[in-house]
C-alpha cells in the first residue's frame, strides 16, 4: 500500500475539498482520499504509486495548484498494529 500525500494551493472550503477528492477517485483506482483546506493537503491511500505528473495534471485541471507530491509506503497503524513486528 502507498500513501501519497500532496501539497495543495488554493483549496479554500469543504467544497474545494470535495473537487479534489472527485477529481482523484475519477481519474485513479484509490483505497482512499481526503482532503483538508485548512492543512493545504490531500492524502491518498493505493495499492499501487500513481505517476505524479499524471496527479498534477488531475488536480491542476480543478482549478488549484500542486506544490509537492511525495509517495511513501503505508503501514496501518492501529491497536493491534504491535502484533504484525
Amino acid at each position: 500500500m502507498t500513501q501519497i500525500t500532496i501539497k495543495i494551493d488554493g483549496m479554500m472550503c469543504g467544497m474545494c475539498e470535495s473537487h479534489v477528492n472527485d477529481a482523484v477517485r475519477r481519474a485513479f483506482p484509490v483505497k482512499k482520499v481526503t482532503s483538508s483546506h485548512a492543512k493545504g493537503q490531500t492524502v491518498i491511500l493505493t495499492e499501487q504509486p500513481i505517476d505524479a505528473d499524471a496527479l498534477r495534471s488531475v488536480i491542476d485541471g480543478t482549478g488549484y495548484t500542486v506544490l509537492s507530491v511525495e509517495q511513501a509506503p503505508y503501514e496501518k497503524k492501529g491497536m493491534f498494529s504491535f502484533l504484525h513486528r
